[in-house]
């Protein structure tokens, strides 16, 4: 009985001696999978470069792109009218038509006008054919001078009333003075019209320019904009260059003043005809006054800054190595709109990292994010 216990024992150590040895292997095993997986996260997270946000460096002179609703309309916009009164015998054309610069566009009923002008042409053959007479007689001298001046100035007198009455008659014929389109037709065959009362109405579609709407805040700087362009959704993302042409002194009944613009190459472009809607962007000079904005500042938004050692320092990316390099900097004032003037330290058309820059080191390599949004003029958000 005693040995067998002693066996019982022995196997039992045995058996407790191989469970330490097992459980002992196991977590050895353990210990290397973690270090394992730690070091090769390491080694990942080095490798894989940090996405993150710019802004390219602006000029804090000027302002950012305040945008506008506009409107093209044709620059020759013209109402037809008849230069005398009658009844319309007929209108030669509809809304939409082609037309060309002289082409026939409506007649008028010219019975009256044809009548006038036979009377006067009788009456200035009787005239003509006195003075004359007159004129021979006072070149051989058997009349006085009063008689000549007399069939002078009466033969000039009908002479004028002559033309004026043939002119009448050919202003029965109503004829395009531009080319273009007829935007509308305003009058039908049969109307009776008075001199000067529009028929139809002419646009060129080959000159275009746009009409937008500005606030008398904005209207009293319009000499401080530099730049204007405009964007249509027909052309996508093109950005066309405009110039300003004209603008109205009065504001309109919303207290609106007129600002109209071309196309700064003066050309026509496929696809833009009058009547589109289109969103112009102005850039204005901000206004300096020698207390906050100095020549060659920079701006660039607030969130790019970075302290190192108790001094505004930024992320200025490397394009070339996609790698970022700290740069310091001077700052010289903060806009309440979340950008910050830079005096010194950096250049217009350098890129810096907005988002992400307290999480950066130098010459870390980063991943450029998406561009900013068309709401975001600037990339200043």
């Amino acid at each position: 009985m005693y040995k067998q216990n002693i066996d019982k024992m022995g196997n039992n150590v045995n058996d407790m001696s191989l469970l330490r040895r097992i459980v002992s292997c196991f977590m050895m095993l353990c210990g290397a999978a973690v270090l394992f997986s730690c070091g090769g996260g390491t080694k990942q997270e080095e490798a894989t470069p940090k996405a993150v946000n710019i802004a390219e460096c602006k000029d804090a002179s000027v302002l950012p792109p305040t945008s506008f609703a506009g409107l093209t309309r044709s620059v020759d916009q013209v109402n037809v009218a008849f230069r005398v009164s009658g009844t319309i015998s007929r209108v030669l054309v509809k809304e939409g038509d082609r037309v060309q610069k002289g082409q026939l566009i409506a007649v008028m009923d010219d019975r009256d006008y044809r009548l006038q002008l036979n009377a006067t042409k009788a009456e200035y053959e009787q005239i003509k054919a006195d003075a004359e007479r007159v004129i021979a007689m006072y070149e051989d001298g058997s009349t006085t001078a009063q008689n000549y001046d007399k069939a002078r100035y009466g033969l000039e007198q009908i002479t004028q009333k002559l033309s004026n009455h043939t002119n009448q008659l050919n202003d029965t014929r109503l004829v395009a003075p531009i080319s273009g389109s007829v935007k509308r037709k305003l009058r039908e065959s049969g109307e009776a019209v008075a001199a000067g009362l529009p028929v139809v109405e002419l646009s060129s579609s080959d000159k275009i320019e746009i009409e937008i709407e500005l606030p008398a805040t904005e209207f009293m700087h319009i000499d401080e904009y530099v730049d204007f362009y405009c964007t249509f959704s027909v052309t996508g993302s093109q950005q066309f260059p405009l110039k300003v042409v004209r603008t109205d002194v009065e504001a309109n009944a919303n207290q609106l003043y007129k600002v109209y613009l071309q196309f700064a190459d003066g050309k026509s472009h496929k696809g833009i005809t009058a009547g589109m809607s289109t969103m112009v962007y102005g850039k204005r000079v901000r206004a300096t006054d020698g207390e906050d904005i100095h020549s060659g500042d920079i701006l660039i938004p607030a969130t790019a800054l970075v302290t190192e050692d108790e001094t505004p320092h930024v992320f200025v990316l490397d394009e070339k190595e996609n790698v970022v390099r700290m740069r310091q900097v001077k700052v010289e004032f903060i806009n309440p709109d979340g950008t910050v003037a830079i005096s010194q330290g950096l250049k217009v058309g350098e890129k810096v990292v907005r988002t992400g820059a307290h999480n950066l080191t130098e010459g870390e390599k980063v991943e450029i994010m998406e561009k900013a949004s068309k709401s975001n003029v600037g990339g200043m958000l």
